[in-house]
């Protein structure tokens, strides 16, 4: 069976404690980024956006251009979808960890969706270029390809660091998805569809989402083992 093995029982009044102090934790985070929030409410300017649109104009190339086009499509919607898709069907049928791993990366996953679209419903923060071919629609604050980039990128990491390849191997693949993280963000900089305090907000955000779902899952983890044993 799809589940054989994954019981109810298996999710450990911990495991519930830890998502609702990861909701606190974004609380957390919204009282850090407050004075932020309550300016881009008041749709004030930053001289830390400014800066990074001037350091935009000073370094923009041809091949900087296409460089960042393609690497912001890394953090699209349709190339995280997909690429979830593909994780889901390989945790659940082809690999060896327990299925409460793909459990807990699903709800990592719609989790942040979610959550996204609510933070920017809610700050309503207007883009600095509107530009579709770029996903460039919609509300900026936070990005939501920072987000979705360091959720599933971050998992990834996870999943590198609990197998049992060699310690370089995991440095090297470790080293390049958080590398791409970073170029999703800076990306969406470049191409002009969001400031700098959208990217840190969004980074922000997803690793505190991410943090709940790692410690959730690794609480159930061992409350499955503690009953097998």
């Amino acid at each position: 069976m799809l589940f054989s093995g994954t019981k109810v029982s298996d999710l450990s009044k911990a495991s519930v404690f830890t998502i609702l102090i990861g909701f606190i934790t974004i609380g957390v985070a919204f009282n850090l980024f407050f004075e932020l929030a309550d300016q881009v409410m008041e749709d004030e300017k930053f001289l830390f956006d400014q800066w990074a649109i001037d350091v935009v104009v000073a370094i923009q190339s041809g091949w900087l251009d296409q460089t960042f086009t393609w690497i912001t499509e890394t953090g699209s919607v349709w190339w995280i979808t997909t690429a979830s898709i593909i994780l889901v069907v390989y945790l659940f049928l082809g690999s060896a960890f327990s299925r409460w791993v793909a459990v807990y990366f699903i709800i990592n996953m719609l989790g942040i969706s979610a959550l996204t679209k609510l933070l920017k419903l809610y700050f309503e923060r207007q883009r600095p270029e509107v530009l579709a071919e770029y996903d460039g629609t919609g509300f900026s604050f936070p990005s939501g390809h920072s987000t979705g980039a360091i959720v599933f990128y971050g998992f990834l990491v996870y999943l590198v660091t609990i197998t049992h390849w060699k310690k370089s191997l995991k440095w090297i693949l470790n080293s390049f998805l958080v590398l791409l993280i970073l170029a999703v963000g800076l990306s969406r900089v470049y191409l002009g569809v969001h400031f700098l305090t959208d990217i840190l907000a969004g980074f922000l955000f997803g690793l505190a989402w991410l943090f709940v779902c790692i410690s959730a899952l690794e609480m159930t983890l061992w409350n499955q083992r503690r009953r097998r044993k």
